[in-house]
C-alpha cells in the first residue's frame, strides 16, 4: 500500500536529525582527541633529560679520572652521579606520558 507524502518527509527529517546527532558526536569526539593528542612536548623533553644525565656522568666520570676541576661539579663530588642518574630517571619519567 502506499504511504503518504506526509509519512515520507516526516521519515526523511528523523534519518537527516539522527544524521545531525551523529555527526555532532563524532565532531565532538575528534576534538577531544585533538585535545588529548597535544603532547608534542613529551619527545623533546624526554630525549634532552637523558641526554644532559648521561653527558653530566660522562663529564663527571672525565673530570674525576683526569683530575680537571669544574668549578661547581667537583664541589658535589659523588652527588654528581645521582644527579646523571636522577635526570635519566626524569627522563624516563616524562616517556610514560608519550602516546
Amino acid at each position: 500500500m502506499p504511504e503518504s507524502k506526509g509519512r515520507e518527509q516526516a521519515e526523511l527529517k528523523k534519518k537527516s536529525a539522527r544524521k545531525a546527532s551523529v555527526n555532532a558526536v563524532r565532531a565532538e569526539n575528534r576534538k577531544k582527541q585533538t585535545l588529548s593528542n597535544r603532547r608534542g612536548w613529551v619527545v623533546p623533553t624526554f630525549l634532552t633529560l637523558l641526554l644532559v644525565g648521561v653527558l653530566w656522568l660522562v663529564v663527571y666520570y672525565v673530570t674525576t679520572s683526569t683530575g680537571i676541576t669544574v668549578p661547581g661539579m667537583t664541589a658535589l663530588g659523588n652527588w654528581n652521579m645521582l644527579i646523571g642518574m636522577g635526570l635519566m630517571a626524569a627522563s624516563f619519567a616524562v616517556a610514560t606520558q608519550w602516546k
